[in-house]
């Protein structure tokens, strides 16, 4: 037992250290997600104010700081918090003989970084577009997913604002993701991770932009608003559920952009039951919300 409680305090203190050191700039620049996430969102924000795709939507429109404060507390505060359950689950499977070796089908040692890098990306891209679609599949998952739906005005902090089970949800697929890729270092991810926010946050800000011919490759924030409609294709239960790329869409026929004005209603019928205040949405979903 005392192993377990080592190992727990080991993960969790090590998670606290870490982010406190990036606050105060003691870790190097490039993996430094504190600031880091700073730096985009600021960038995107500015990006927003200087090119409004809805002119008419506030600079801090509806819920700006309630959403900037779930993209800290998810990225980090969260984080933090189940990092000691995490190194838990790995120590219970690796008792099982269950490592990342064991579920290789791909060794990519032998490749340039640059190619591991992109292979990573894809891999994860596709593991995280499939949660999502499970997300708004199935009714109990569903619940939880309709935090990041209740956004009723779209911007980039609308990206991170999501419930803490989704945390739950994707980091098991996730981390599969990983193991099937022989030989990459997963600390070489942070590059990949940045630039997955960066188009997060794109995605989800108010800036019209599609990319032309590429649209069919990256998704934009044309084909995300939509993702976001208060109304969708009959019989549809979702659509555009690309997190960085939009081929998955595309391939699947589960992509739908009927016109870009950016003029629709977000949100979902019902969601006016859903919360306002944060420490009401983190319990949402374990009750029963008839």
């Amino acid at each position: 037992m005392e192993k377990y409680i080592a190992a727990f305090t080991d993960a969790f203190m090590g998670s606290v250290q870490w982010t406190w050191k990036s606050i105060l700039f003691e870790v190097p620049w490039y993996t430094n997600y504190f600031w880091g996430l700073t730096a985009i969102s600021l960038l995107i924000w500015g990006l927003e104010i200087t090119f409004p795709w809805r002119k008419e939507q506030s600079i801090f429109r509806k819920d700006f700081w309630l959403d900037g404060f779930y993209m800290y507390f998810n990225f980090f505060v969260f984080a933090i918090t189940v990092s000691g359950f995490y190194k838990l689950l790995g120590i219970f499977f690796g008792g099982f003989g269950i490592s990342s070796s064991s579920l290789t089908i791909m060794d990519i040692s032998g490749l340039p970084m640059w190619v591991q890098l992109v292979l990573f990306f894809i891999i994860l891209d596709f593991v995280q577009w499939f949660t999502h679609v499970l997300l708004h599949k199935y009714p109990f998952l569903w619940k939880f997913h309709k935090i990041h739906h209740s956004v009723k005005e779209m911007g980039f902090a609308a990206h991170l604002r999501y419930h803490w089970m989704e945390n739950i949800f994707y980091k098991p697929l996730k981390t599969i993701g990983v193991m099937i890729l022989g030989g990459f270092e997963p600390e070489q991810a942070y590059i990949v991770h940045f630039i997955a926010i960066a188009i997060g946050h794109f995605n989800h800000a108010n800036i019209k932009i599609t990319w032309g011919p590429l649209k069919y490759i990256f998704n934009n924030p044309v084909m995300h608003l939509y993702h976001h409609s208060y109304v969708l294709p009959k019989g549809s239960y979702g659509v555009n559920f690309g997190i960085s790329l939009s081929l998955w869409d595309y391939i699947f026929k589960t992509n739908y952009i009927p016109e870009d004005s950016g003029a629709i209603e977000i949100g979902f019928p019902g969601d006016e039951k859903v919360p306002k205040s944060f420490l009401r949405q983190i319990i949402y979903g374990f009750r029963n919300t008839k």
